[in-house]
């Protein structure tokens, strides 16, 4: 049976993967800072029917200690880390660079790139002892493809950094001849408590209504995103995947069809 372990997995994305994962029979590890909304998504994959086991592990990822924390806790319970998912984020305040306090910068920078990387690097070094090696998955974002915009510098920058990162260390894998895979997530945009919430609920985002027109047209309930992510991911066995939800092609024929379909994710 194997075993997944997703960071930030308590709500949105993080929580419909290993939704979708428990489905199909395999361990899940889930990961949160708050212990009560923790054990609330347990009992929620725990009410799912499968032959795989639900464990839970709380603590902050961007913490070093809590990412072997992890490691040691799945590895002693399941032996060995399958898959690794690297999903915990945060969104930043939605105002200009120079506006952001360096605590918030910092926080951004550390859980949406320095904990990924780390998550990587000790998943990888784990991976190695294990006969069938195993996959790392980074999760990308507004910022990837280079998309900028006022408000998003900071998040945009943590992404397009975690973008070069894990295209450069799958070549670093292919040129070590590793067993130990990595690749890439685009999930587009989601409406979640992510999209108005900054620095994990902390503080609200107003949204700008021509925002709201843009996140109407292309955006996506987790639940839609993971089925399509989860299945691409459980068949993937290649270096350097890339599984995209929202495609060029999709976002095109959204826009071309808007006017026939208008959805409100923000009504009250």
């Amino acid at each position: 049976m194997k075993t997944i372990v997703i960071t930030g997995s308590t709500r949105g994305l993080g929580l419909e993967l290993a939704k979708c994962f428990r489905k199909n029979g395999w361990n899940t590890v889930i990961n949160g800072i708050n212990e009560k909304r923790l054990n609330d998504s347990a009992t929620l994959l725990n009410a799912i029917d499968s032959e795989g086991i639900v464990s839970t592990y709380c603590g902050n990822i961007a913490d070093t200690d809590t990412i072997k924390g992890l490691i040691d806790h799945t590895v002693s319970e399941f032996y060995c880390i399958d898959m690794w998912v690297n999903n915990a984020g945060v969104n930043q305040p939605m105002k200009p660079l120079w506006e952001l306090e360096e605590s918030e910068i910092d926080a951004l920078l550390n859980i949406d790139l320095k904990a990924a990387i780390i998550g990587s690097i000790l998943a990888k070094k784990q991976m190695e002892t294990q006969s069938n090696g195993g996959y790392i998955y980074n999760v990308e974002g507004y910022g990837s493809n280079d998309a900028m915009m006022l408000g998003l510098n900071m998040y945009g920058t943590s992404k397009r950094a975690l973008t070069h990162f894990t295209k450069a260390f799958a070549k670093e894998l292919d040129e070590s001849v590793s067993k130990v895979k990595i690749g890439r997530l685009s999930p587009g945009i989601m409406i979640t408590d992510f999209t108005v919430k900054a620095l994990g609920g902390k503080n609200d985002i107003k949204l700008p209504e021509k925002t709201k027109k843009v996140y109407n047209i292309l955006g996506d309930y987790p639940d839609t995103v993971a089925e399509f992510l989860s299945s691409k991911m459980m068949k993937t066995t290649k270096n350097n995947a890339h599984i995209e939800w929202l495609t060029g092609r999709k976002a095109a024929w959204r826009f071309m069809t808007a006017g026939f379909n208008k959805r409100d994710f923000f009504s009250d």
